[in-house]
């Protein structure tokens, strides 16, 4: 195990020249001066930066701490990264507690993971370097970068950046050898302080990961709308509707979510607990040589204009969508 901590101490007159030379040994030299700097909470300074390579564990974190106004010496920035597979299934049940129905927002393009409902930003990329596991299955890594509530709002690149400069770092460390990750060059997805993807038209989601909606059957008189919170590489993804009034109110509560799931680890989130059998309700295929999932879920019985018939004939529109977008095999129904 190798661990470095730097701090202030004292040893520089200059706060710029201190602060300079914090960022530039801050994990281990892989965050862009810039970013930091702006993600920097206001009236507060760069305090501290710590990192740490366990080895027998495959792993490496680095967290920055600040000193200033409101943020009292917390760390504010925190990014771990794992390989071993039982430390990233740890990671996604502490996600994905409800039946894997939590909210989640995509990564903008392409870019491999998305964000969980405590703001955290995560990839999961294949590690061609450590090759497969005792099951055959090729070894990954899992990134986790969270941002503290002292962060700016409206700093959405400048996240990503950080994100993606302690994920590239991270690979090198650990030896995964994952293929560079290219940050996003403007904001996206987020678009308020609330960090919630925003719900659009319908017929907006037609260049989306949630484009089968267009094809889904849905009244035209329902005022349905859709978020978005998935893409094409992400291990997990969402598409929910919900049917609003003209002004802009939710119509007798009727929402509707599909979600997906891509990995071995997600079989928990279908299958009975007491027999392992999977639940009325669900899909399941095969992926890259793991399991993947999909089911769905609605805020009420009865939706008008949406009855059992149509909430399942959806269901199947947007399994076989996922399976085909993902290249995946031997698609299965389960009622």
């Amino acid at each position: 195990m190798a661990a470095a901590v730097l701090g202030l101490g004292g040893y520089l007159a200059a706060p710029s020249m201190q602060e300079w030379l914090l960022v530039r040994q801050a994990c281990d030299g892989a965050l862009p001066r810039d970013v930091v700097k702006g993600l920097t909470p206001a009236d507060a300074d760069l305090e501290s930066a710590e990192s740490k390579r366990t080895e027998a564990l495959g792993s490496y974190s680095c967290s920055l701490t600040f000193d200033g106004y409101n943020v009292s010496g917390e760390r504010t920035i925190t990014m771990s990264a794992y390989t071993r597979r039982d430390d990233q299934d740890r990671a996604f049940m502490a996600v994905f507690t409800r039946e894997g129905f939590e909210s989640q927002e995509p990564l903008p393009g392409s870019l491999p993971g998305f964000i969980d409902e405590n703001g955290s930003i995560r990839f999961l990329v294949p590690c061609p370097d450590l090759g497969k596991d005792s099951q055959g299955r090729q070894r990954k890594l899992m990134v986790q970068t969270y941002l503290g509530q002292a962060i700016p709002a409206k700093t959405q690149v400048a996240a990503y950046r950080i994100a993606v400069a302690f994920a590239n770092s991270a690979s090198d460390k650990v030896g995964c050898g994952a293929e560079a990750i290219e940050p996003p060059k403007k904001d996206l997805p987020r678009t308020d302080d609330t960090n919630q993807v925003p719900a659009v038209p319908v017929a907006e989601a037609a260049d989306t990961a949630c484009a089968w909606v267009s094809r889904a059957g849905l009244p035209k008189d329902g005022g349905w709308r859709i978020k978005v919170g998935a893409n094409s590489a992400a291990p997990t993804g969402r598409c929910e509707l919900t049917s609003e009034s003209e002004d802009g109110s939710s119509r007798d509560g009727a929402a509707l979510a599909f979600v997906s799931w891509y990995g071995d680890w997600s079989n928990r989130l279908t299958a009975n607990e007491n027999d392992g059998i999977p639940r009325p309700g669900t899909a399941s295929a095969r992926c890259d040589g793991e399991a993947a999932n999909y089911a769905y879920a609605g805020s009420r019985d009865v939706i008008p204009g949406v009855d059992a018939a149509a909430k399942e004939r959806m269901f199947k529109e947007f399994a076989r969508d996922e399976v085909r977008r993902h290249g995946c095999t031997d698609l299965r129904f389960h009622s």
